[in-house]
């Protein structure tokens, strides 16, 4: 892989998590620990992140939907499985307008459902699929990240009921609470929170500690996290101490996972 091409992935990564290691991203690159520090040096040097103890950060705002989209898809996939478990037939479910809760939508197809979301990308999956009544949460249209978002979609929210409420997040805690960085999105994830049911995060393992300035919520208004091997142990306690039910699925495989009562 030539050096532009590893610079570029090791910045879609940073962009979709805020932040890295650099075990992560030798692993990701297939390459050695030495290198990806080389091109960490060389980013830097460039303006285009700040190296810290262990890895890197990149301070900017959320990167472009469809780019981070194409970052840990295996991953995101796994646990859109096991998220997709979770849900029976004749349910309502509620889905924010993240790149993992994108990827549950698709395996939501001939499933007798409704979707409420105030995502478009969902809206353009599911939406010639008879089998689910779909329905689109009002507000002004954020192109960059593909949704609907403002008043509007917090007022819709307070009209709705769902049996699940499935969303992602910038970042977790040590302590599980949910952070986010982009201020104005938080007041449309409170209310889904608010019209679920049970309410799901699903965060890879990038997310422990990620990023984000502003709390979304903390474990206590959690059921389930969803997460993926290698996620932050001592997270993944405190959550499961405050009652939330743990799942971590091998990123290796798309249909398997495992309970972990820790």
């Amino acid at each position: 892989m030539l050096a532009e091409q590893r610079h570029q992935l090791i910045l879609r990564t940073l962009r979709s998590g805020g932040t890295a290691s650099v075990i992560d991203l030798s692993e990701q690159l297939d390459v050695s620990a030495a290198t990806v520090r080389r091109d960490l040096l060389k980013l830097e040097g460039d303006g285009l992140l700040s190296r810290v103890h262990g890895g890197a950060v990149i301070e900017e705002d959320r990167a472009p939907f469809d780019e981070a989209a194409e970052v840990r898809v295996a991953e995101k996939d796994a646990m859109a499985a096991r998220a997709a478990e979770l849900i029976e037939d004749g349910q309502s479910v509620i889905l924010d307008s993240g790149t993992t809760v994108h990827r549950l939508a698709r395996r939501l197809h001939g499933r007798r459902l409704t979707v409420i979301t105030n995502s478009l990308a969902v809206y353009e999956e599911l939406t010639a699929d008879e089998n689910i009544a779909l329905m689109l949460l009002g507000g002004m249209v954020i192109r960059e990240s593909r949704m609907m978002d403002g008043f509007m979609a917090e007022d819709n929210l307070r009209q709705v009921h769902a049996d699940w409420a499935f969303m992602g997040a910038c970042g977790i805690r040590s302590g599980g609470q949910v952070m986010d960085t982009t201020v104005a999105e938080v007041p449309a994830r409170r209310a889904m929170i608010a019209a679920g049911d049970k309410v799901v995060l699903l965060a890879d393992r990038s997310k422990f500690p990620g990023s984000g300035m502003v709390k979304i919520c903390g474990p206590e208004d959690l059921d389930v996290l969803i997460t993926t091997a290698s996620a932050d142990d001592a997270t993944c306690t405190a959550l499961h101490e405050a009652g939330v039910r743990v799942i971590t699925t091998p990123p290796s495989t798309v249909d398997g996972s495992v309970e972990v009562r820790v």
